[in-house]
């Protein structure tokens, strides 16, 4: 059993780990609003974004998304015109005071539609829920594949939640407004990078 979870705990965090869309929104999110409890739709929209992606992988969803070519074509097309979108909007994001004051004027309806957007219309990140953790999860079975479900989905809820907090703490500690432009400059960039694999690997399938 031992084996089982740090095989979900290492395989889930290595996927989780690298700086990617869903993780600079789920920051950016944390430093800009005016108290933690405001960030927590995002965190936990994320976290039950991901809980969803791992679990219809390891129910064997995945092997269809990835028999398919039309699927990931789709997939990565949807997934490049948004993050293309995204990086512009992201990029021209007004700060200091104003990014502020627009933090606090973002319903929580809309937290939830970005954070929902940022998770599941990334096709990188869904190819490599499906792929990896799905594929891994064909080695076990019964118990062991629930356990490993379970600790997959656990690493991304904390995760998540420690992501709110570090934004939240680096947003109490930029007191100059200074350091979230440069963030939004770097996200923004992040966005249009990956937009720019993704047309890679559309250019593979195609």
């Amino acid at each position: 059993m031992i084996g089982v979870i740090l095989h979900g705990f290492i395989l889930a965090l290595g996927l989780i780990l690298p700086l990617g869309v869903q993780n600079v929104f789920v920051f950016n999110q944390g430093a800009v609003q005016p108290r933690f409890a405001k960030a927590l739709p995002v965190i936990i929209t994320a976290a039950l974004c991901d809980t969803l992606l791992i679990s219809l992988a390891i129910l064997g969803v995945s092997v269809i998304v990835l028999e398919y070519d039309w699927i990931r074509m789709v997939l990565f097309s949807f997934g490049i015109g948004f993050l293309v979108y995204m990086g512009f909007v992201t990029w021209k994001t007004k700060p200091s005071e104003q990014q502020q004051e627009a933090a606090r004027s973002f319903t929580t309806k809309k937290q939830i539609v970005f954070a929902i957007s940022v998770s599941l219309l990334n096709p990188h990140a869904v190819l490599d829920t499906m792929g990896v953790i799905g594929t891994s999860s064909l080695q076990y079975s019964g118990t062991d594949k629930a356990i490993f479900a379970i600790a997959c989905i656990v690493v991304s809820w904390l995760w998540f939640l420690g992501l709110g907090i570090a934004g939240r703490s680096a947003g109490r500690l930029d007191s100059s407004g200074k350091l979230l432009p440069v963030m939004n400059k770097i996200s923004a960039l992040i966005m249009w990078g990956t937009a720019v694999y993704l047309g890679v690997g559309l250019m593979g399938v195609l």
